[in-house]
């Protein structure tokens, strides 16, 4: 079912959130806790801003297990950013391959998944039918997860005058998990589909905790905030602020145990916006 980690706030070198904790991403992707599956060894992907030198991110995927990659392990203690996204893939829908590591990007935008559609076979070309040219050529991979992504981006961008702003990127994730709803309906797909997201341009963070059947709990999800990250013998934590310190980490699975950690509700949007503040709402589909 894969685990992710998003991060925005004061530059942090990544090796502070990819190896250090305790249960430190890299860990989870051998040793997850908080699924029944413990192992998401069929690739990872990073993705980071630069902003200085180009608008669109820099990515970095592989099939090989994060646990055992030498160039990861080379390049986290050199890589400084402002924000930052992480997944290590357990794979269901689509083979072990590049393109369908995750996180996917769309020109400036990044965006990644945990959970899965049950069945996705019966749907991917309902699915497919009304994108435009352009994002139907657009994907390369198998995955549910990508094909979703093209299908929020065919919302997304639908009224060319729309600025990206949290607000359009909840009402288009809104629009693809209703549509999803309705056309897993149409096809008999009684399975929950399980869909925790996370969407990030580099200056905000749009996620979600969601699952297409309401009675079912959805896959689990946090956020942290504070004014600075912390990793000392394994134990991260936030520091109160100092200065322009500020910072927000969204991951599927608690890095340590301590009570920094809130969960976000069942069926709700949280979003970190470009001043890093931190709202949740409920999502209506």
């Amino acid at each position: 079912m894969c685990r992710l980690l998003a991060y925005l706030g004061s530059p942090i070198i990544v090796d502070k959130l990819l190896y250090q904790p305790k249960n430190s991403l890299v860990n989870q992707s051998i040793n997850a806790k908080e699924i029944e599956e413990p192992l998401n060894g069929d690739g990872f992907g990073i993705g980071w801003y630069v902003p200085e030198l180009h608008e669109e991110p820099c990515t970095f995927v592989s099939v090989n297990p994060a646990w055992s990659n030498r160039n990861l392990r080379n390049l986290a203690p050199k890589i400084q950013t402002e924000c930052f996204i992480a997944h290590v893939r357990a794979a269901s829908v689509g083979e072990v391959s590049e393109s369908n590591c995750h996180p996917f990007q769309y020109r400036n935008l990044l965006m990644m998944h945990n959970g899965g559609v049950e069945n996705f076979s019966r749907i991917k070309r309902k699915i497919r039918e009304p994108l435009t040219d352009e994002l139907y050529n657009w994907i390369k991979g198998q995955t549910d997860s990508e094909h979703l992504f093209a299908f929020l981006l065919n919302h997304l961008f639908s009224n060319p005058r729309v600025s990206i702003t949290p607000e359009t990127v909840m009402e288009a994730f809104e629009r693809t998990f209703g549509d999803l709803k309705r056309i897993m309906e149409v096809h008999e797909i009684m399975e929950p589909a399980y869909l925790n997201m996370v969407l990030t341009n580099g200056s905000f963070f749009v996620g979600t905790r969601y699952t297409t059947n309401s009675t079912e709990e959805p896959l689990t999800l946090y956020h942290s905030e504070g004014g600075r990250y912390v990793v000392e013998d394994g134990i991260s934590y936030m520091v109160a602020p100092e200065d322009d310190d500020q910072a927000v980490l969204i991951v599927s699975e608690k890095l340590t145990e301590e009570s920094h950690w809130t969960a976000i509700p069942p069926n709700h949007f949280v979003v970190v916006d470009q001043s890093l503040n931190v709202r949740v709402r409920p999502i209506r589909a």
